[in-house]
Formats: C-alpha cells, sequence, structure tokens
C-alpha cells in the first residue's frame, strides 16, 4: 500500500515522503517549520498531482 511518512529531520523540520507499497521513497519533500504545514504538503500533493503534466528535459 502506497503510503506518506511525516517525520522530523536532523535540524528538526518536518518532512514527509512517499513511499510505494514495495516500500521504494518515491518522493521527498522540503522541510518544513511546522508539522501543520508538512500535513497541507501532503494535501497539496494529493490534490494537485494527478492533474500534473509530464515534462521531459533534455540536456
Amino acid at each position: 500500500m502506497t503510503k506518506f511518512e511525516v517525520y522530523k529531520d536532523k535540524s528538526g523540520e518536518y518532512r514527509f515522503r512517499l513511499k510505494a507499497g514495495n516500500g521504494q521513497v518515491i518522493a521527498v519533500s522540503e522541510g518544513y517549520k511546522s508539522k501543520t504545514s508538512c500535513m497541507n504538503g501532503i494535501e497539496s500533493v494529493k490534490k494537485n498531482a494527478p492533474a500534473a503534466p509530464i515534462v521531459e528535459i533534455e540536456k
């Protein structure tokens, strides 16, 4: 089952990571000063990801 994990990093900021059903990390957030902001970040990903376009970056 895919899940979001919320944790505090070494500097005391909140972060989330998105894990696939096999346990592989597929996304990691920026650091947030508050847990509420971190949770809002998760909600933003849930809301906006389904409509996000795929953009290929070529070097």
